[in-house]
């Protein structure tokens, strides 16, 4: 009788195991709110729950059994692991509820769109302004230019994470082929267009100089307006500056035949204070207030136009001079390698990255840091012709440079995340 006992319960244990419960999971479309992870995690907690249903079924009819009951036990553990695993593995994946815009929210974003959509028309009236009466931002010292730079990458700072870092990190490649860009590609191009255009050898000496020092901190407005990848870009600016202390001597050695002196402690030192202290400023404040950061972001975009305007416009007034006597060979120059640099690095990188990294590419190549350059020239070159490239590539650069981000976003890329929608 113990034996026919034991023979039923194994049989009828057999048959209830045989059975599978459709979750129910399995009849609910997935929501796009939800992860798949959080679709599997669901289907995990109802086949434990059906484990646990069974267990107690089983517990009925083996207690008298000491090899099954050992065997429960054991599987009773696990059921009890899974559930605890799968569950706090769900509440992780819940979407977090964020608050709506108010309707004067989703209206202002508009106006900001179309007013950023507009930033090479502010960039031309801003030149035009300054050639046509200096004294209008004269009266603005060259000494808040670091204070403006810095609110500049602050603007950037508060929509980055460390975690867009540590997704830049693990692609070196894409950094180093940025470095060999700006001072490779870059003034290859700037002394051949030198020797097509027929530029007289100071005005190809200031394009060339022009060509080989760092990105343009104003490159990282642009990449983040033309929904490209704004932590490469910052990484890009920041590793080309640094290397600016090496780089620009080498090349210019090189290329012109004479050693351009950089003051590699004053490089190192704005890079630190202009760049990289701001963006570290702004990612804490997006870690510690993350609420507040979504308020204010909408407006960083609108403030980085202004400073940018207002950056132009000072360093135009500086030197609107030389620029009105600029002729259309030097112009036409200018505009040349800003323009064939963005072509070069958005083509170069094509078959390797996906289109942000592509356009991020494009606008670091077209933008150099033209009021460094201009400043080199002055230092340490005697004569005058040299510093006007650099003048009048001020101009062409920020002009170049926001008109590829305005482009960017009529055509946004299916891997690019608009930044005001974020």
């Amino acid at each position: 009788m113990k034996v026919y006992f034991y023979l039923s319960t194994v049989a009828s244990l057999t048959v209830l195991s045989g059975f599978h419960v459709i979750p129910v999971t399995a009849f609910v479309v997935p929501s796009s709110s939800f992860s798949q992870q959080a679709l599997t995690n669901a289907n995990a907690i109802s086949n434990a729950q059906t484990a646990l249903s069974l267990k107690s079924l089983k517990k009925l009819t083996i207690s008298s059994s000491p090899v099954l009951r050992q065997s429960f036990r054991k599987q009773n553990l696990k059921t009890t692991a899974l559930w605890e695993s799968t569950t706090s593995s769900l509440d992780q994946d819940l979407p977090v509820p964020q608050e709506q815009p108010s309707a004067q929210m989703v209206k202002f974003r508009k106006y900001a769109q179309a007013f950023c959509n507009l930033f090479p028309i502010w960039t031309l009236l801003t030149a035009g302004t300054a050639l046509a009466r200096p004294s209008t931002f004269l009266s603005i010292p060259a000494s808040t230019f670091p204070a403006q730079i810095g609110m500049l990458m602050l603007c950037m700072g508060i929509s980055l994470k460390p975690s867009d870092f540590k997704r830049v990190a693990q692609r070196p490649a894409a950094v180093l082929l940025a470095f060999l860009g700006c001072y490779g590609v870059m003034p290859g191009l700037a002394f051949a267009i030198g020797k097509i255009m027929g530029l007289s050898p100071p005005l190809a000496a200031g394009l060339v100089l022009v060509s080989c020092i760092n990105g343009a901190q104003a490159s990282n407005l642009c990449t983040y307006i033309g929904q490209g990848d704004l932590a490469l870009s910052v990484l890009m600016t920041t590793m080309t500056t640094i290397g600016a202390i090496v780089m620009t001597p080498l090349m210019g050695k090189l290329l012109l035949g004479t050693v351009v002196p950089v003051n590699a402690q004053a490089i190192a030192l704005s890079t630190i204070q202009v760049v990289l202290a701001p963006i570290l400023v702004g990612m804490t404040f997006n870690a510690k207030f993350p609420n507040v950061v979504q308020k204010i972001l909408p407006f960083s975009p609108i403030l980085g136009v202004l400073i940018t305007c207002l950056l132009v416009g000072v360093s135009v007034a500086g030197c609107a001079g030389p620029i009105m006597s600029a002729g259309f060979q030097l112009q036409a120059s200018a505009a040349l390698l800003h323009t064939l640099g963005g072509v070069a690095g958005y083509f170069l990188t094509k078959p390797f990255y996906g289109e942000d990294v592509c356009r991020t590419f494009a606008i670091e190549f077209a933008m150099k840091s033209s009021a460094f350059g201009y400043l080199l020239a002055t230092q340490h070159f005697s004569e005058f012709a040299v510093r006007v490239p650099a003048a009048v590539s001020i101009v062409w650069m920020t002009l170049i440079g926001s008109s590829m981000a305005v482009a960017s976003r009529f055509f946004p890329p299916e891997e690019c995340v608009v930044p005001d929608e974020e």
